[in-house]
């Protein structure tokens, strides 16, 4: 009976029909159904419900399917449900697809964690820290010329396509890597697997804001710390084997390629950013995205705050780098800057590296399991992301994650500083290390990657993302140099201390410059931008 009266007499809840009969005032049933041209009718949803105007002159007139005595039983039926929100899901798969990129660069972090030792050995630079540093270095290379050259092809061949040209030198770099038979092949190899890691780190993040409704955007964009913790999780799990067998890194970088693949065949399949095909001129194509993947009720406003942003910003898609020192987008991308400096000075690959023998301290002497148990910390901070992000607001959620983080450096500074009994130390620096990592999880490291294009203009997105970027890769490439020796001149102590420092330094900085993006869209977060740095100069 409910399906009958869904498919017969129920409205969209979002819109007033054009053909609305006049309605009693005094017959206005309430039901919590929604309604969706192109999703069958469901009963369950955590949106307030809609009033349904049910039309006729008279009591004796209301229709069978609202006879009250019926309509009590839907409402009651309709109670006895677990209220379940689904507006996410149409996105998804297209999430899903593009987060793809993000597991490639999980795996690539982690895959050299372990055989770094057999693969020195069989390509004779074993013993050779310089050169073996020199093998994850070089990744870093290719990755801050990948960022730096993102925003410029997507302006012009759009996400799908950039993703997929982007598969290439993954791919590619994969393969090289695993066939290598010199020093020279492997560093080309990591040199073009970094190209693309570094192109896609900049790129997806803006796709699923640009792609994803205004309310699951936090959600959804939280799904890039989902694929990257689970890449560091599978590389460390596979990295197990290399203890048994000296040959098992050219499998695992033969697996590293088949995601690459993966990715190339399912972006056929995903959908183009609405935003990207309205600037291109698009239209049609904008809107039947928007119309599958936000609803019937989003098209029309949608298409209008686009249009009003692209009039007002200019919808051309070749924007100039120089744009970068003019207002607002100077301020953007400043901001997206100093993020990443303050989230790489914050310690947190130096504190990864250095997990382990924290571990070891404490007699945990398996690496691999340590490393593994500190993959999936960082998996469950992502999860409590994807929770929180879009219920507590990014503003917040950087702000505590930064907050627990340097509580956690000052935990280990403490224990390792003052002279404490060791087991009481060794317990401090575990827990410390932990709870650093959580806390980064929940908001440092997803968010950071996530506000920057929210708080870009549509002209600007790319090309702030791709400079927001290249700082983070140079600020990585510099802690990753420079940590060993500052622990040996300084002690492990005042360094963690430090990050401890930058970690409060980066709460501040996130209170005072950033603005809450929750719940808005991205065209009216760019619509209110210049008033919003206005007020805070």
């Amino acid at each position: 009976m409910l399906a009958a009266a869904c498919t017969a007499a129920i409205f969209y809840p979002r819109f007033t029909p054009d053909s609305a009969i006049r309605a009693a005032p005094a017959l206005n049933p309430t039901l919590s159904v929604n309604y969706s041209l192109h999703r069958p009718c469901r009963l369950l949803t955590s949106s307030p419900p809609a009033d349904f105007k049910v039309y006729g002159d008279k009591k004796s007139q209301l229709p069978e399917v609202f006879d009250s005595s019926e309509n009590e039983n839907l409402v009651s039926e309709e109670q006895s449900y677990e209220e379940i929100d689904i507006g996410w899901l149409p996105a998804f798969p297209h999430v899903l697809v593009a987060s793809m990129s993000n597991f490639l660069f999980g795996f690539h972090i982690g895959v050299m964690n372990g055989p770094i030792v057999s693969i020195a050995k069989e390509l004779g630079f074993e013993g050779n820290s310089i050169l073996e540093g020199l093998v994850v270095s070089i990744f870093i290379a290719g990755a801050f010329l990948g960022s730096a050259g993102a925003g410029y092809l997507v302006d012009r061949l759009g996400f799908k396509k950039t993703l997929q040209v982007d598969t290439i030198p993954l791919i590619l770099g994969a393969i090289l890597s695993a066939q290598a038979h010199s020093l020279d092949q492997l560093l080309w190899g990591r040199f073009f697997v970094g190209l693309g890691i570094g192109a896609n780190a900049v790129l997806v993040p803006i796709y699923i804001s640009e792609v994803a409704p205004t309310k699951y955007r936090g959600t959804l964009g939280s799904v890039c710390q989902i694929g990257t913790c689970t890449g560091i999780i599978a590389s460390l799990f596979l990295g197990i084997f290399s203890d048994s067998d000296p040959h098992w890194w050219r499998t695992m970088l033969y697996i590293a390629s088949v995601p690459g693949f993966i990715l190339t065949l399912g972006m056929q399949f995903a959908v183009e950013s609405p935003r990207w095909l309205c600037k291109a001129g698009r239209l049609d194509e904008a809107k039947e995205v928007i119309f599958n993947l936000w609803g019937p009720s989003e098209v029309d406003k949608s298409i209008e705050e686009f249009q009003s942003v692209l009039k007002n910003d200019g919808g051309d898609l070749d924007s100039r780098w120089s744009e970068l020192l003019e207002e607002p987008h100077s301020k953007v991308a400043l901001i997206g800057g100093s993020l990443f400096v303050l989230q790489q000075f914050a310690g947190i690959n130096a504190v990864l590296y250095f997990s382990s023998l924290t571990f070891k301290d404490a007699g945990i002497s398996n690496g691999a399991l340590a490393s593994l148990f500190v993959g999936l910390t960082n998996f469950a901070g992502a999860l409590c992301a994807l929770y929180l992000v879009d219920k507590q607001g990014r503003q917040k959620l950087i702000i505590g994650s930064y907050l627990g983080m340097a509580i956690s450096m000052f935990l280990v500074a403490s224990g390792i500083g003052f002279h404490l009994d060791e087991e009481l130390r060794n317990n401090l620096s575990i827990l410390g290390t932990i709870l650093y990592i959580l806390t980064f999880a929940i908001g440092a490291g997803p968010v950071t990657g996530l506000i920057i294009p929210e708080l870009s203009s549509s002209r600007t997105r790319g090309k702030i993302m791709s400079f927001s970027f290249s700082v983070h890769w140079v600020c990585n490439f510099l802690v990753g140099l420079f940590f060993l020796e500052a622990t040996e001149r300084f002690g492990v102590a005042p360094v963690y201390g430090s990050f401890g420092v930058v970690s409060l330094l980066a709460a501040l900085f996130s209170y005072s410059f950033l603005v809450e993006t929750k719940g808005r869209s991205l065209e009216e977060i760019e619509m209110s931008l210049n008033q919003s740095f206005t007020k805070r100069d």
